[in-house]
């Protein structure tokens, strides 16, 4: 009887005991829980995107994997497209963030707001006078204009202007110069002669090359130039032999078209040293105005003692004779 009794007391206190356990594991799940909810309610995106971090880590869930919307872990916020270690290794965190350089206000990418640089007289009046002033030869097909947006091209055959393997101008050659000369000399842009050939070869006892005679025929034109009162300081040469050809050689009127003498007229121009002489001269009148007082002897009782007055207001006591 007492037997049965202990028996029935054991089995009651350990099916009373059993609901520890339960609550034991409801209360572990309830602590884990806040602390999520927690985590979640801390505004700092920072210490959020730790947290999310860490739970990708622990329920080995990729962010790329899910479709759902929205700033959670899977949406559009913290947990962006992430960057291996190969990659890490390779590229650093640029490979992420891309920094974008210094932003350019509006007009900075343009070279003609450069200070340094004079810009001279606008190219598309000077094509107008050009032009009208070139009817005859552009109708002919012996010159021809180009307007781009830093040069302005004119273009000139060298049918025209030399006979065949010479750098010495014709007689037509210099009536067109000065036509030429008569609209560019007024202005200050500054001027590149540039020489042109064919493909076929030359040697001679002048030119050894195209090279030679392409750089013959622009200095031939340069110096005509220069002859009716071009400024030199504006001027330039360039020649390009047969490596710069405007049509295919293969043909006679592919080589014609390719022998010609170029005279481009830039949109910057030379700047003018009248100011720096005008400085100069002024400060000579300067140093002339403010040239010293010549030295003044006082009258002294003593032969022997010298006062002297000093320009700037003092006086100088001396001893010394300086006519010995």
């Amino acid at each position: 009887m007492l037997r049965r009794r202990l028996r029935q007391s054991a089995e009651k206190n350990q099916h009373t005991e059993r609901w520890l356990v339960s609550y034991a594991d409801y209360m572990t799940i309830m602590f884990a829980f806040f602390v999520v909810m927690y985590a979640i309610a801390i505004n700092k995106e920072e210490n959020f995107q730790i947290l999310s971090d860490s739970l990708e880590q622990v329920f080995d869930k990729s962010a790329r994997q899910q479709s759902q919307q929205g700033e959670g872990v899977t949406g559009e916020g913290l947990l962006t497209d992430r960057v291996t270690p190969e990659q890490e290794l390779l590229y650093g965190e640029s490979i992420q963030k891309q920094e974008s350089g210094p932003e350019l206000l509006d007009g900075q990418s343009d070279t003609s707001n450069i200070k340094q640089k004079h810009l001279g007289k606008p190219l598309d009046s000077l094509l107008t006078k050009l032009h009208s002033a070139l009817i005859d030869e552009i109708r002919d097909g012996e010159a021809s204009l180009e307007l781009n947006q830093d040069w302005l091209i004119i273009e000139l055959s060298s049918g025209m202007l030399f006979s065949s393997g010479s750098s010495v101008a014709h007689a037509r050659a210099k009536q067109v110069v000065k036509i030429v000369k008569d609209i560019i000399a007024p202005v200050d842009n500054y001027i590149r002669v540039r020489g042109y050939t064919d493909n076929e070869s030359i040697r001679n006892e002048m030119f050894r090359s195209n090279w030679e005679l392409s750089v013959a025929r622009a200095t031939s034109i340069l110096v005509e130039l220069e002859t009716l009162g071009i400024n030199p300081a504006r001027m330039a040469i360039e020649g390009y032999g047969q490596y710069s050809p405007f049509a295919d050689n293969d043909t006679a009127a592919g080589r014609a078209e390719n022998r010609k003498v170029v005279i481009a007229l830039s949109k910057y121009g030379l700047v003018q040293q009248t100011t720096e002489n005008e400085n100069k001269a002024e400060s000579d009148e300067q140093v002339q105005e403010a040239a010293p007082e010549p030295e003044v002897e006082l009258p002294s009782d003593d032969n022997s003692i010298k006062i002297i007055r000093l320009p700037h207001g003092g006086i100088r006591i001396t001893t010394r004779n300086d006519s010995n």
